[in-house]
């Protein structure tokens, strides 16, 4: 069984991008530490590449916590002057829920699941902070948010009880379900309308798990554009399904591993729940913000 590295408690993550290569950094109150510029500077050797490294245990991990207290300030950037990837980029599953929120359930007219509805999303619609999607061109004009609170595995799990299976989460993250309305409804499977380029932006935090005890207790919104009261605004203490219940159910069927994704689903207020002479699909300009508590504000904009 993988082992979670006891050095990354209290640790927030990201990623930086830097000519379309993707590092790990590490958020403080002084700014980002970009992990690989301050190692080379104090001497520091095999330290972790990425984000996913350091999930792996991949190197020398144990020199986080170390440059989080004395990284040399020319490697420290503000949030604002950075460039971001997705926080993590390359998953061997990505896990979507949906209707996992009565009030969501309410408002699209479906019925709710005896069991946790999963379907899922592909590595090619990981996005990141502050960045785009195309789309102006797909085929399809029905284009909706899904904020979403996001789990991201840090060891192997097969038929983990729900008890123990927050200790399996590396950590949580801020993210959206982006959807193509018009194509997911078309058919019985909800893919086409899911897995589009770009369409999973997540970011731009990885909060490790033991800075969140309770993954019930975070308050869930979306805005668009300027707009100042939120679209969605719920707890995820209204979920149907927690957490730790996806993480042991997803569990007792597949094998999840280190670095995998778990979109927990959408609360109520997508615009696919609005009364049809009501609903404004999104369109290329808007910009979307998932904000999401403890795990800070994801933004995105359509082109």
């Amino acid at each position: 069984m993988n082992k979670q590295p006891l050095n990354i408690h209290g640790i927030t993550l990201t990623t930086l991008r830097n000519r379309n290569v993707d590092n790990v950094g590490i958020r403080t109150s002084s700014g980002i530490i970009d992990v690989a510029a301050a190692s080379k500077t104090l001497g520091i050797t095999q330290f972790p590449l990425t984000v996913e490294d350091v999930i792996a245990g991949k190197g020398n991990v144990d020199i986080l916590q170390e440059l989080a207290r004395r990284a040399p300030p020319e490697t420290i950037h503000s949030e604002s002057s950075v460039e971001y990837g997705p926080v993590v980029s390359n998953p061997s599953k990505i896990v979507c829920v949906g209707l996992n929120y009565r009030a969501h359930i309410a408002e699209s007219g479906s019925i709710a699941p005896e069991f946790p509805d999963f379907f899922n999303k592909y590595n090619n619609s990981l996005n990141r902070h502050k960045g785009t999607i195309n789309v102006s061109g797909l085929p399809a004009v029905m284009f909706d948010y899904e904020s979403e609170l996001v789990i991201i595995m840090g060891k192997t799990a097969r038929n983990v009880p729900e008890s123990d299976a927050l200790a399996y989460v590396f950590g949580y993250a801020a993210g959206n379900d982006f959807s193509a309305r018009d194509l997911q409804m078309r058919v019985s499977q909800w893919m086409t309308g899911k897995t589009s380029d770009g369409f999973a932006p997540l970011g731009p935090w990885l909060v490790s798990a033991d800075q969140i005890p309770d993954p019930q207790t975070l308050q869930v919104q979306t805005f668009v554009n300027d707009e100042k009261v939120p679209r969605q605004d719920m707890n995820t203490s209204r979920m149907i399904f927690s957490c730790a219940h996806l993480v042991a159910y997803a569990s007792s069927f597949m094998t999840l591993l280190p670095g995998d994704i778990i979109f927990t689903g959408t609360p109520s207020g997508v615009i696919l729940g609005m009364p049809e002479e009501k609903r404004v699909w999104l369109k290329a300009g808007d910009q979307v913000r998932t904000v999401i508590s403890k795990l800070g504000a994801l933004h995105f904009t359509l082109v």
